[in-house]
């Protein structure tokens, strides 16, 4: 069994040392770490080479996707690990993740600076076109502690067979930062490749490290893509609830002190959907609803958050989950 490595990076060189010090300490170490530089300043890149990574150099900030895109290319193990350079991975992540026999499976992501919460699990899509990552912010308990299977992971930690890729292909490069991985989670549906969430597995990530979660281009660039998943994957029978839950987001994002930011990503979004890629296929709705589903159960068992309290309350809870 081999594992390749893949880490885009952009500055934060001390948050990439904290990984590489785990993939060091990995009980089943990766046979190759590619370090895609996305043109780090900070010396990051040089260092990983210090310790062994081979560096693929991009020469400008391409964005998540063409940096993943590019180490998965060049990378030679039957395994890919794509990891986030500002997280940290328990000594047997790897191995663990391997012995589950998924085509793709991801961890517990707890928060490194409260490890008592949930960072990431898996994600999951409403009928109104919002993913969300189940757990984040929430305190860690037994229903975050059920393997259960997945179509979309957050590539935050993740392991792929290669195969996989072969099947449903790369992330999709227009997306460049941000949803990408939601993106591919649904045609890993529409292909009827499912993973795994493995919560024996642990890692802890920082968090948004490099911008923030509300950054004005963060919040532009989940706008905007926001608006280009709808565009390729959603029928237009749910436009209502497509209609909800972006306004509520953009409420959210208003809170944040990131409204300007939110519109402006919509208005890009609304001209990427007038061309989306030939090709691309709608979401079952048996899909939808049973994601829609699994949203509702962990918000109740949880406490429901008010955005996903008014997306039920304004999209009717009995139609989306009958």
């Amino acid at each position: 069994m081999s594992v390749s490595a893949i880490v885009p990076v952009w500055n934060g060189r001390d948050l990439l040392a904290r990984l590489l010090t785990s993939l060091e300490a990995q009980t089943e170490p990766a046979s190759e770490l590619l370090v895609v530089d996305n043109g780090s300043t900070d010396g990051g890149p040089e260092l990983a080479r210090q310790r062994g990574a081979r560096i693929i150099a991009m020469g400008h900030n391409a964005g998540f996707a063409p940096a993943v895109n590019r180490g998965i290319r060049e990378a030679r193990g039957e395994w890919i690990a794509v990891l986030n350079s500002d997280v940290e991975l328990a000594p047997d992540y790897f191995a663990t993740l391997c012995s589950a026999g998924a085509p793709f499976a991801t961890g517990k992501i707890l928060s490194a600076a409260a490890p008592e919460r949930i960072d990431a699990t898996f994600d999951l899509v409403c009928r109104g076109g919002v993913a969300w990552r189940a757990g984040h912010g929430r305190l860690d308990g037994p229903i975050f502690s059920q393997r259960r299977p997945i179509w979309s992971a957050p590539w935050t930690a993740a392991l792929f067979r290669a195969k996989v890729f072969e099947c449903v292909g790369l992330l999709n490069e227009t997306f460049e930062s941000y949803l990408e991985d939601v993106e591919f989670g649904l045609r890993c549906a529409e292909c009827g490749v499912s993973g795994l969430y493995v919560p024996e597995a642990v890692a802890w990530h920082r968090g948004s490290a490099t911008l923030g979660p509300w950054y004005p281009e963060t919040v532009r660039r989940i706008a905007r893509n926001q608006c280009y998943l709808v565009a390729l994957h959603y029928p237009r029978r749910h436009a209502w609830a497509i209609l909800v839950a972006h306004l509520l987001w953009g409420l959210v994002a208003a809170r944040h002190g990131a409204g300007l930011a939110w519109l402006r990503g919509k208005l890009q979004g609304f001209r990427m959907a007038k061309n989306p890629q030939p090709g691309s296929c709608k979401i079952p709705d048996d899909f939808l609803r049973m994601d829609e589903r699994i949203i509702y159960e962990i918000q109740q068992a949880t406490g429901f958050d008010w955005y996903w309290h008014l997306y039920f309350l304004l999209t009717g809870k009995g139609r989306s989950l009958g």
